[in-house]
């Protein structure tokens, strides 16, 4: 499975088997959070079969069940936390997807177990990532149009289009989908750009949320082809 089948096969999944993750699924897993922390300047960290962090009453009110296996997304507080944490993590998810596994973004839903990670001095935790094998593959939920996400018209080239499909497929909290993606033509020297925005929500996270969609736009559109303004 390539990522851009992996956009469009995922689905947020909440209900989960009890089956362990596959030792070698862990070893890709594992290697792959080493690098995204190397990039991202973060300390994501994998927490394996350990089900008290998805048993409280947040939890059920989520409808999780038999979460055992989860990412704890944290980093250094700094004004794009926020947006690396959705950037570097949806990597991760949809290489999971990849892998046969299945996933979901909580932003609320679960309990912080003292013991089962590590923060360094100046570290938060922004998210946790429940993953497993799961007992569907979830559904996919109403979307908004290319047009009301995007400047996308006659004139814009396909592979902008093809990103701002991307982007819309990308899970959001609570679905609100608060981006909009303008694309900026070439010029004299300079490469097609392309301004990513997010919009006010009471609901919140939509740093977070920009950051996942972002990186849901640069697998559909080629990183190649344009430049972030």
């Amino acid at each position: 499975m390539t990522l851009e089948e992996a956009i469009k096969a995922r689905h947020s999944v909440r209900a989960y088997k009890a089956q362990p993750l596959a030792e070698d699924i862990v070893k890709v897993l594992e290697k792959e959070i080493e690098e995204q922390n190397r990039q991202g300047h973060l300390h994501i960290q994998l927490i394996k079969n350990e089900p008290k962090a998805f048993q409280g009453k947040l939890a059920k009110y989520g409808k999780f069940s038999n979460v055992t296996n989860y990412l704890v997304m944290a980093g250094q507080k700094a004004e794009d936390l926020d947006e690396r944490i959705g950037y570097y993590g949806e990597h991760l998810v949809l290489l999971a997807q990849t892998l046969g596994l299945n996933t979901c973004w909580v932003g609320l839903s679960y309990s912080k177990i003292p013991g089962t990670y590590v923060l360094e001095e100046g570290e938060v935790i922004k998210a946790y990532i429940a993953i497993g094998y799961g007992e569907t593959q979830g559904v996919g939920h109403k979307i908004k149009t290319v047009g009301k996400a995007s400047n996308a018209s006659d004139i814009t080239p396909s592979w902008f289009r093809k990103g701002v499909e991307a982007a819309l497929l990308a899970p959001t909290a609570v679905n609100q989908q608060k981006f909009f993606f303008e694309y900026v033509p070439a010029k004299d020297s300079k490469p097609a750009q392309v301004i990513a925005k997010r919009s006010f929500s009471l609901i919140g996270y939509t740093q977070l949320d920009l950051g996942i969609a972002k990186y849901h736009f640069e697998v559909g559109a080629g990183k190649d082809n344009f430049e972030w303004a």
